[in-house]
């Protein structure tokens, strides 16, 4: 199955033709397969402005050689801002190890609505994974840590604040209610439209928002003004909220949890090298590779 490309006609071409030539430039210079390439960021999270940078992001498998020798290679690949490009990766047992510990950005990859390249089984598998191993109270908590950043740093003087700043605090707060709503699950939409439609914030903030976000799309810079009493009342009472539903403890991920994240890792690096013609780990063929991961994170 070739992999997914879900671009909006929005995108400009040109940006978007150099985001595949760095992807296929990455792949060759380091040797790796990247079964998803996403953009993250505004564009992704549905707040684009029409001078927004794009923020694309991916997860890189390296050879199975790579994960055999004494001497770990880097689990970051980063490569030098160009102009509004702005391109980045972590390895994938980075992002197992950080999806563990409660960091709510892969999982944002994960359900990213832009694609550059994704395979969709891997999608689906990691997204199986998270649901099973991430804990929520972490991913919240992160949430929590995001909305306080982003309110002390950009909101605090509540006179006269960069109106675009809303959106990456109420995005968090948004966040916080949407995982108190659902007791069970784990993984918060990633685009900001889904997720208020969803949370079902009050009627005059999502009135302050709706107004904002088409503001927001047709011009470069919001500028400043008071913060809207609506918005303060709603990131003030989520963030109080989410304290109180997620207080701090430590990780419930046990050996089970583990288990499960070592044999998606494994079939992972089966799954991606079959597929593209390398050496497994297994040494299995590809439509045996590409069950396993299936089934691993289930």
């Amino acid at each position: 199955m070739p992999p997914t490309v879900s671009l909006p006609s929005s995108m400009d071409p040109a940006t978007v033709n150099l985001v595949q030539i760095r992807l296929a430039s990455i792949r060759e210079t380091e040797g790796v397969a990247i079964p998803l390439a996403i953009e993250s960021g505004s564009r992704a999270w549905g707040f684009p402005s029409p001078d927004s940078d794009y923020d694309y992001r991916f997860v890189f498998v390296r050879p199975v050689e790579h994960y055999l020798s004494p001497w770990p290679r880097r689990d970051v690949i980063e490569t030098p801002i160009e102009g509004d490009l702005d391109v980045n990766g972590w390895e994938l047992g980075k992002a197992i190890r950080l999806l563990m510990k409660g960091n709510a950005v892969i999982i944002e990859w994960l359900t990213s609505p832009i694609a550059y390249g994704v395979d969709e089984v891997f999608r689906r598998s990691f997204l199986n994974l998270a649901e099973q191993v991430a804990d929520r109270n972490l991913v919240a908590r992160h949430y929590l840590h995001l909305g306080f950043a982003q309110r002390n740093r950009r909101l605090a003087a509540r006179a006269s604040i960069p109106l675009k700043a809303i959106f990456y605090t109420v995005r968090p707060a948004a966040a916080l209610r949407w995982l108190r709503q659902r007791p069970g699950e784990s993984v918060a939409p990633m685009r900001f439209q889904t997720l208020i439609e969803e949370c079902a914030p009050p009627a005059d903030v999502v009135c302050v928002l709706d107004d904002l976000l088409a503001r927001k799309a047709e011009t470069r810079e919001l500028g400043e003004a008071p913060l809207p009493e609506p918005i303060a009342r709603f990131i003030d009472e989520e963030f109080r909220a989410g304290e109180e539903a997620f207080p701090k403890r430590p990780s419930r991920a046990g050996a089970q949890e583990q288990e499960r994240a070592e044999a998606f890792f494994r079939a992972t690096v089966d799954h991606v090298w079959s597929s593209s013609g390398g050496t497994t780990a297994s040494g299995t063929p590809q439509s045996s590779s590409a069950l396993a991961l299936s089934d691993s994170a289930r």
